[in-house]
């Protein structure tokens, strides 16, 4: 009720609301009848609309019921064919009738699809067909035509194999099988044709110099035409076809003359009649191919993968890949025969590795390989048989060596090796490096890294460090004999002790220290050559994990530690600085061993003339004015022989540089002996010390005979022999005498420096000079 009139106070607002709005003046009311006339015609719409609105929604609540009727009625349906469903399969899975069915079933099913299978097999072999057809049917008149169908029928057998998986489907191989046929078929069409035109010409009789004609070229660019996909898309290098054919009569003569029962045939003759013809051949026909065809295939192949390579754009090049196949057939024809025969064989290799670097100079052959170039037919015979070959040329280089060691004469000084003045080896050490020249001609043309380090390894540096073994025994031998420890401890016999006097025993060091220091300028030298320096950088690199050993068999260490430390940390080395340091050592262990036994020897003989010369005497005169008129001491002859006997052998097989730096030292240690022995031991008279002076004036000349200024070894004696000599009266107004320069040099040092400058001894101290006046028998009571 509330509610109720709640909506009637509503409504009657309302209506209240609209009579204000619609009454406001008295004048309205004059159009109350027409106001009434719209409110009635509105109160009608609005009944309309609710009974349409009542109308709509009973038929919505009536079809609602019909569709929650049908559903129901559809839930009641499924459930019953589920249940009818559930007891159709117990029934089912408690009999056997299905798997029978299935059994009956199974064979028309396989039949059906082998029909079906078949029936897709035919189509494709009818494609198949149709493509070789229509492929054919361009032939020979447009190759490019022809290529057409044929590129179809290769991807579709490459198609094939792909999708074959594991499996080996006669389609496949029967698909495959036709695509090669046909390419086969292509090519003898087309090199048919071209033959046709070659004989027609008589080739190869025609002249080197002439010109091929339209005809001729045009046949040419055909083959050019079919081959072309198969040049760019081939992962290995292809002979080019109208080569093959133009190199057919030339195989054919080949053949004839080298793989027949020719005399040419003789494996033997491979070097002199085979490998010629060859290059002969080439060498006709060069200008002919190049100037006729090599326009026209840098024409073909521009713009195109193969544009930069040879065995396509030079014709030349193209011929020889044309005819390596047959060549190929008689060198490893050879290769067998020659592998029992070591001293054949290693020729035989010298041979091949020739005729591969004629192709590569002359022709510019890279195989087609522009960074690494041609591995040439060396390389493949030594990738079987290298083994054999590397023990033959090892095996012949030791013998050469040993015979060069077991020669008398090699022993010896090859005085003639130089002109004076430059060092002199043995014969045995001239030989042990030509030896070794001769093993890196040998390797030097091989391409593998692998191969080369073996040489280098196994045959060079094993010959070097057994020479150098040989030096270092020379050196202990002749050292076990002179030192008394080594006499005492290995002893020496008379034969031995004889063969070192004289000259005997220097002769024996300048054999070790000529020998070493020529094998090891020879090594500096190889290290600079380009083969050397090439293998070098090869090697730089360092071992490769888990890639291909460059040095083979042999680990990097046990190259490094056979050629040198640098190997793969410092650009600044070279291959050989080991045997280089090995080598060098003994030049300076031999050197010293010289300057040693120079010194011996001059000790021994100088000792005899200090302890049997008397200097003490006196002269007639106390002045003597020129002590070069005064005979030389007759003790002095044999030192002067023994120092005359040793410049003179040595000079001979010693360079000028080493020459002096030997006699550097020995001149220094006898200045000493001359200078601490006798002239600071001995007395002197006036007489006394212008003998002495006459008698080392001797020495000098001996020396200044052989190393021109040579005497400046001695500079501190001879002034110690000028001051020695000082007058004991002035026989000049400012000169200075042996008393005036005592006591100068007696005051104190700053008074010695300046009298001994006065008297240009620039060599002397001033205590030596003390020492040297003191020895003057003249001035003994004014020093003391």
């Amino acid at each position: 009720m509330a509610s109720t009139f709640v909506q009637g106070t509503s409504l009657y607002t309302r209506v209240e609301d609209y009579l204000d709005d619609k009454l406001q003046s008295t004048t309205d009311l004059e159009s109350l009848d027409e106001l009434l006339a719209n409110v009635e015609l509105q109160r009608n719409q609005l009944q309309t609309q609710l009974d349409d609105a009542v109308r709509q929604l009973d038929e919505a609540r009536r079809t609602a019921g019909d569709r929650q009727g049908a559903i129901q009625a559809q839930i009641e349906e499924f459930q019953q064919l589920q249940e009818s469903i559930d007891r159709r399969g117990t029934i089912t899975a408690a009999s056997d009738a299905p798997d029978q069915a299935i059994a009956r079933l199974q064979r028309p099913m396989e039949k059906l699809r082998a029909v079906d299978l078949a029936q897709k097999y035919l189509s494709l072999v009818q494609e198949v067909e149709t493509l070789r057809s229509e492929a054919r049917s361009h032939l020979p008149a447009s190759p490019k035509a022809a290529l057409e169908p044929y590129t179809k029928l290769k991807q579709l057998a490459t198609r094939l194999k792909e999708l074959q998986g594991d499996e080996a489907l006669h389609l496949v191989d029967y698909v495959e099988g036709v695509t090669d046929g046909l390419w086969k078929e292509m090519k003898a069409i087309m090199s048919e044709e071209f033959e046709t035109v070659l004989r027609a010409r008589k080739w190869p009789k025609v002249d080197p110099k002439s010109q091929m004609d339209d005809e001729w070229i045009a046949s040419f660019e055909k083959l050019i035409d079919l081959q072309m996909p198969e040049v760019l898309y081939s992962t290995q290098s292809v002979s080019l076809l109208p080569l093959d054919v133009m190199a057919k009569i030339f195989i054919a003569e080949f053949r004839f003359h080298f793989l027949s029962d020719k005399p040419t045939s003789d494996a033997q003759a491979i070097g002199t009649h085979c490998f010629p013809w060859v290059m002969m051949t080439l060498e006709k026909w060069e200008d002919f191919l190049r100037d006729n065809l090599g326009h026209l295939l840098v024409a073909k192949f521009r713009e195109t993968d193969a544009e930069n390579n040879l065995l396509y754009v030079d014709p030349v090049c193209a011929f020889i890949t044309s005819l390596l196949p047959v060549i190929r057939e008689k060198v490893y024809d050879v290769a067998n025969k020659a592998i029992s025969n070591a001293s054949f064989f290693s020729n035989f290799i010298s041979q091949v590795s020739s005729f591969d670097e004629n192709l590569r100079t002359r022709f510019n052959y890279d195989g087609g390989d522009d960074v690494r170039g041609w591995q040439g037919l060396t390389t493949e015979i030594l990738d079987e048989h290298f083994d054999s070959w590397f023990k033959a040329e090892r095996d012949f280089a030791m013998k050469r060596f040993n015979d060069i060691l077991e020669s008398a004469n090699d022993r010896n000084i090859d005085y003639d090796y130089a002109a004076d003045g430059r060092m002199k080896p043995t014969f045995a050490a001239v030989r042990v490096t030509d030896l070794l020249r001769s093993v890196t001609s040998q390797y030097s043309r091989l391409r593998k890294v692998r191969h080369k380090i073996q040489f280098l390894i196994n045959i060079q540096i094993d010959i070097l460090e057994e020479y150098d073994t040989v030096l270092r025994e020379s050196l202990e031998a002749y050292l076990s004999i002179t030192s008394t420890f080594g006499r005492t401890l290995h002893g020496a016999s008379k034969e031995q002790l004889a063969a070192l006097e004289g000259t005997g025993g220097l002769e024996r060091l300048c054999k070790v220290l000529g020998s070493a220091d020529h094998v090891a300028n020879t090594l500096k030298e190889w290290s600079s050559e380009e083969f050397f320096l090439e293998l070098w950088e090869r090697l730089q690199g360092g071992p490769q994990p888990g890639g291909q050993n460059k040095a083979g068999s042999m680990t990097f260490d046990e190259v490094k530690d056979r050629t040198s430390s640098a190997m793969g940390m410092s650009e600044d080395g070279a291959l050989f600085d080991e045997m280089i340091a090995a080598y060098s050592l003994r030049r300076k262990t031999a050197h010293e061993f010289i300057v040693s036994t120079l010194n011996t020897a001059h000790t021994k003989a100088f000792r005899n003339y200090g302890q049997r010369a008397s200097f003490t005497t006196i002269g007639e005169s106390s002045v003597v004015e020129d002590p070069a008129s005064l005979n030389v001491s007759p003790e002095l002859d044999e030192p002067l022989h023994i120092l005359t006997r040793n410049l003179a052998f040595l000079v001979k097989p010693l360079s000028t540089a080493s020459f002096r730096r030997v006699w550097r030292e020995a001149l220094g240690k006898l200045q000493d002996q001359l200078l601490n022995d006798i002239l600071l031991r001995q007395e002197f008279t006036t007489y006394g010390a212008a003998q002495y002076l006459r008698d080392v004036a001797e020495v000098l000349d001996v020396v200044n005979r052989f190393i021109p200024a040579g005497s400046s070894a001695l500079a501190t004696l001879q002034d110690g022999l000028r001051l020695l000599n000082l007058p004991v009266e002035g026989g000049e107004e400012k000169a200075i005498t042996l008393k005036t320069a005592s006591d100068r040099v007696f005051t104190d040092n700053d008074e010695a420096r300046k009298v001994l400058e006065e008297l240009e001894l620039s060599e002397l101290t001033p205590q030596l000079a003390r020492n040297i006046l003191q020895r003057r028998i003249e001035n003994g009571e004014n020093v003391e």
